[in-house]
Parts: C-alpha cells; structure tokens; sequence
C-alpha cells in the first residue's frame, strides 16, 4: 500500500486525483506493476490508477489473465475498475479508503455482489485508509481553496 499511496502522491504532483494502484504477485512478493490516475494528462477517461495498473501487468507478463496476482488501490474501486478486476482474474483486492460516492465494492453497487459479476476476487478494505484519505481530502481542499482566490 506504500508504494500505490506514493503512485497517488505522483498523480496529485502532476494535478490528477490521487489514487495510486500496484499489482503484486503474493507468491513471490514482486511487484509487477504500478499505476496512477492519469486521465486528465492522458485524455483518457479510463486511465484511474487500477486500470493503467492492470494494463501494465498484463502486457508484462503477457497475459491479460492476472490470476493469482494482487491488485492494492488507495482508493475503493469505481464499478468500471471493477469490471476490469474482474475481467482480468485478479486473486485479491486490497484497498484503502472507502468511496461512498462512487465506489462500487462496498458502496453502490456492490459490483462484486451481483449475479452477473463472473470472478470475485477476495477483498480487504480500510488498508491504510487514513493516509489515503487525508490525502484525498488534502488534494480536493487545496483545489478548493484556489479556486476561491
């Protein structure tokens, strides 16, 4: 969670929400790849840190099917990022803070719930979910405050 919470750090530097993901295989304790919400410097609406994340693993490791391997996200996945956990297999969702808004594992659609969802990966949340959320709301309120001057 260290490294996805300084991907999310990386982002907010470059002005994008600061969500960072990594995907690790828990086998061998290597990280295979890390992401950072990127869609505004992308102009890529798809571009949140898990599916750069996941995109980057798969064309690493040659195989769209992340099987096994974990994916930790700083922030609850959305239900588009859960759609693609999904599609690609991963193992294990590991994710900090909780997304009442537009999260879609444990809030709105619980996507992972729902009889059309085809791979459930097991799911941890409320890792480090403090430092992600202080920096979630350190970002938006900077963002406020200057848009006030």
């Amino acid at each position: 969670m260290r490294i996805a919470l300084a991907a999310a750090q990386a982002a907010a530097a470059a002005g994008e929400t600061p969500v960072g993901a990594v995907v690790v295989d828990p086998a061998s304790g290597e990280v295979i790849s890390v992401g950072a919400n990127q869609p505004i410097g992308t102009n890529d609406p798809t571009a949140h840190a898990e599916i750069v994340a996941l995109r980057e693993a798969a064309r690493k490791l040659g195989n769209y099917r992340l099987t096994d391997l974990t994916l930790v996200v700083t922030l609850e996945p959305c239900a588009m990022c859960a759609g693609a956990i999904s599609h690609a297999r991963i193992g294990r969702l590991v994710f900090g803070a909780e997304d009442p808004k537009g999260g879609a594992v444990v809030n709105g659609p619980r996507f992972f719930e729902q009889t059309t969802c085809h791979w459930r990966p097991v799911v941890e949340g409320g890792v480090l979910a403090e430092a992600s959320s202080a920096m979630l709301k350190g970002f938006f309120k900077a963002r406020r405050k200057g848009a006030k001057t």
